[in-house]
Formats: structure tokens, C-alpha cells, sequence
């Protein structure tokens, strides 16, 4: 076991390979094995989507992470197309909006978001936020899932509502392999992570780097640790990540980032270094959005169809 701070988990290094490139593979609940590093396409458009992922693909990435609200589906899909690498060693990640949530509603937006992406199959898909009716889409998720669509099945935000969460973990057929929420070290969510352990469920990070916080990535201490390691204190943020046991999808469209964000693979953070990581948990959110104002938001938000 490992003690990540009062939280108990189970040690992962019995369970994970790696690939050429160093990146550790989690073995999800259902048994199917998922790279906990990718990148995250959230707010790039198209085209920028598209050239990240091609430079992602050439420097050792094999998980992406869009979502049908980012408009930018296409451009991941087109991107692993043209790539020439086999489809099977690629992670695709997307999330269904929730105006596509309702039993016989959902399976038919899935098989767009296939054609979309040009893709038989999807690795991983998520209720992309707790409204509506994510119970009628979760059933027709179950379905896909069955048929083959889709590999593994997730909860994204449902820390924001906890009835989704419990509704969907104790009542549902399908239990969610993974649940995407914002985690970084000034937010370590170590609440919303004890939840997770019961089921076995993933912890993948959005907004790791703090959505580029400059307090964060400029952070004394973290950079005392990065000047130890001779890393940058993005690289150590990605890292503590990792070596905390989380699925991990840093955002970037520049190719240095790119190249930056990956090139973790050749140290660990020491004891020392992942207890003064801990010590800068502040539960300090960066997304910050009541119930009723993501309703809205999701109202008026426009997505590809």
C-alpha cells in the first residue's frame, strides 16, 4: 500500500507496465490498461488540435483527451489517421455534451462522434458534466460499451454534484472505470479521491498546471525542487501527478511544451520531495462554477453535431 498523505491507495507498481517511452499504463477496473499520460485539447481550435496531436504522436504520446464541446474532435481523429501509427496502441478519449444525454438519445450521438473522429471504436468516454439526463445516457453508454463502441466508460465533474456521482456508482450496471476532475497541487482533492477507492476508480487530472496559474508555475518551492532534479517546475508538477498515482493530460499546442510536458520519464520525486508536494494542498480550485450556472452554460454552448 501506499499512504498519499491520509489517503490509502493501492500500490500501483504491481500493476503497470510501461512503454518505450516510460509511460506508465494503469489497469483500469474492467482490466483494460490505459497510459496515465496523454495531452488535453480543451479550448484549441480545429487545425491547432490537429497539428498538437501529430507532434504529440511523434514524440512518444499515445493518449488524447478531447470532448464533443471542444469542436475539435475532427482534428485528433484526422491527426492518428494520418499518423500511420496502429490504432491499437493509441488512447482516444472524447465526452458526450449532456443536450446528447437520454436513453436512445445518447447511443446515436456516440455513433456521430465515431463517424466524427473516423474511428470504429472509442477507448474511453465520459458523461462530460452532471446535468440532465446523465442516467438515461450512462444506459445507453452501457449499451455502446457492450457493442463494442467503447472500451472503457468514465464520469467527468461529477465532484460538482455528488448525487450523479453516487447515483451512477451504486446504481448503474457499469461502474465508472475513471472520473476526470481538476487536480493540481494547490487542489489535491484528497476527499473526492477516497471516494474514488472503494470502486476502484481512476483519478485523471484536468487543469494539472493550474490552467497556466503564474503563482503555480512559479511557485518557490516547487522550484527548489525542479533546480534539484534539473527539470522545470511544469516537469515536476507532471510528475508529482504521476508519482501520486493519477492518469495525467497536460494541454499544450506549443511543440516544446509538447516535448517538455513528456520528458518526466527519467526521474522520480524522492520521498522528501512528494511530502513538501503534499504540503502545498490549499484545496484552491481555478474552475470555479455553481450548478446553476454550468446549466446555463451548457444551455448555450455550442457543440459539433
Amino acid at each position: 500500500m501506499i499512504m498519499f498523505g491520509n489517503l490509502v491507495t493501492t500500490d500501483l507498481s504491481a500493476q503497470e507496465r510501461t512503454d518505450n517511452w516510460g509511460v506508465p499504463y494503469v489497469k483500469l477496473n474492467n482490466g483494460v490498461e490505459m497510459p496515465r499520460f496523454g495531452l488535453g485539447t480543451y479550448n484549441v481550435s480545429n487545425d491547432d488540435c490537429k497539428q498538437a496531436v501529430a507532434t504529440a504522436l511523434k514524440n512518444g504520446y499515445r493518449h488524447f483527451d478531447t470532448a464533443q464541446a471542444y469542436n475539435n474532435e475532427r482534428g485528433v481523429g484526422e491527426a492518428i489517421k494520418e499518423s500511420g501509427i496502429p490504432r491499437e496502441q493509441i488512447w482516444v478519449t472524447s465526452k458526450l455534451w449532456p443536450t446528447e444525454y437520454g436513453e436512445g438519445k445518447t447511443l446515436a450521438a456516440i455513433d456521430r462522434m465515431l463517424e466524427r473522429m473516423g474511428l470504429e471504436y472509442l477507448d474511453l468516454l465520459y458523461i462530460h458534466q452532471p446535468i440532465g439526463d446523465y442516467v438515461g445516457a450512462w444506459k445507453d453508454m452501457e449499451k455502446a460499451y457492450e457493442q463494442g463502441k467503447i472500451r472503457a466508460l468514465g464520469i467527468s465533474n461529477c465532484d460538482a454534484r455528488e448525487e450523479a456521482f453516487t447515483t451512477i456508482v451504486e446504481t448503474m450496471k457499469i461502474k465508472p472505470a475513471i472520473h476526470q476532475i481538476e487536480c493540481h497541487p494547490y487542489a489535491q482533492r484528497r476527499a473526492m479521491r477516497a471516494k474514488h477507492e472503494p470502486y476502484g476508480i481512476v483519478t485523471e487530472c484536468w487543469f494539472p498546471l493550474g490552467h497556466g496559474d503564474k503563482n503555480l508555475l512559479s511557485d518557490p518551492t516547487i522550484g527548489k525542487i525542479a533546480q534539484k532534479h534539473g527539470k522545470t517546475i511544469a516537469q515536476i508538477i507532471i510528475r508529482w501527478h504521476i508519482d501520486e498515482g493519477f492518469s495525467v493530460i497536460p494541454g499544450a499546442t506549443n511543440p516544446e511544451y509538447i516535448k517538455e510536458n513528456i520528458s518526466i520519464f527519467d526521474f522520480k520525486l524522492d520521498a522528501e520531495d512528494m511530502a513538501t508536494m503534499r504540503s502545498l494542498d490549499q484545496e484552491k480550485r481555478f474552475y470555479n462554477m455553481s450548478i446553476e450556472q454550468l446549466e446555463n452554460f451548457v444551455l448555450n454552448r455550442a457543440i459539433d453535431r
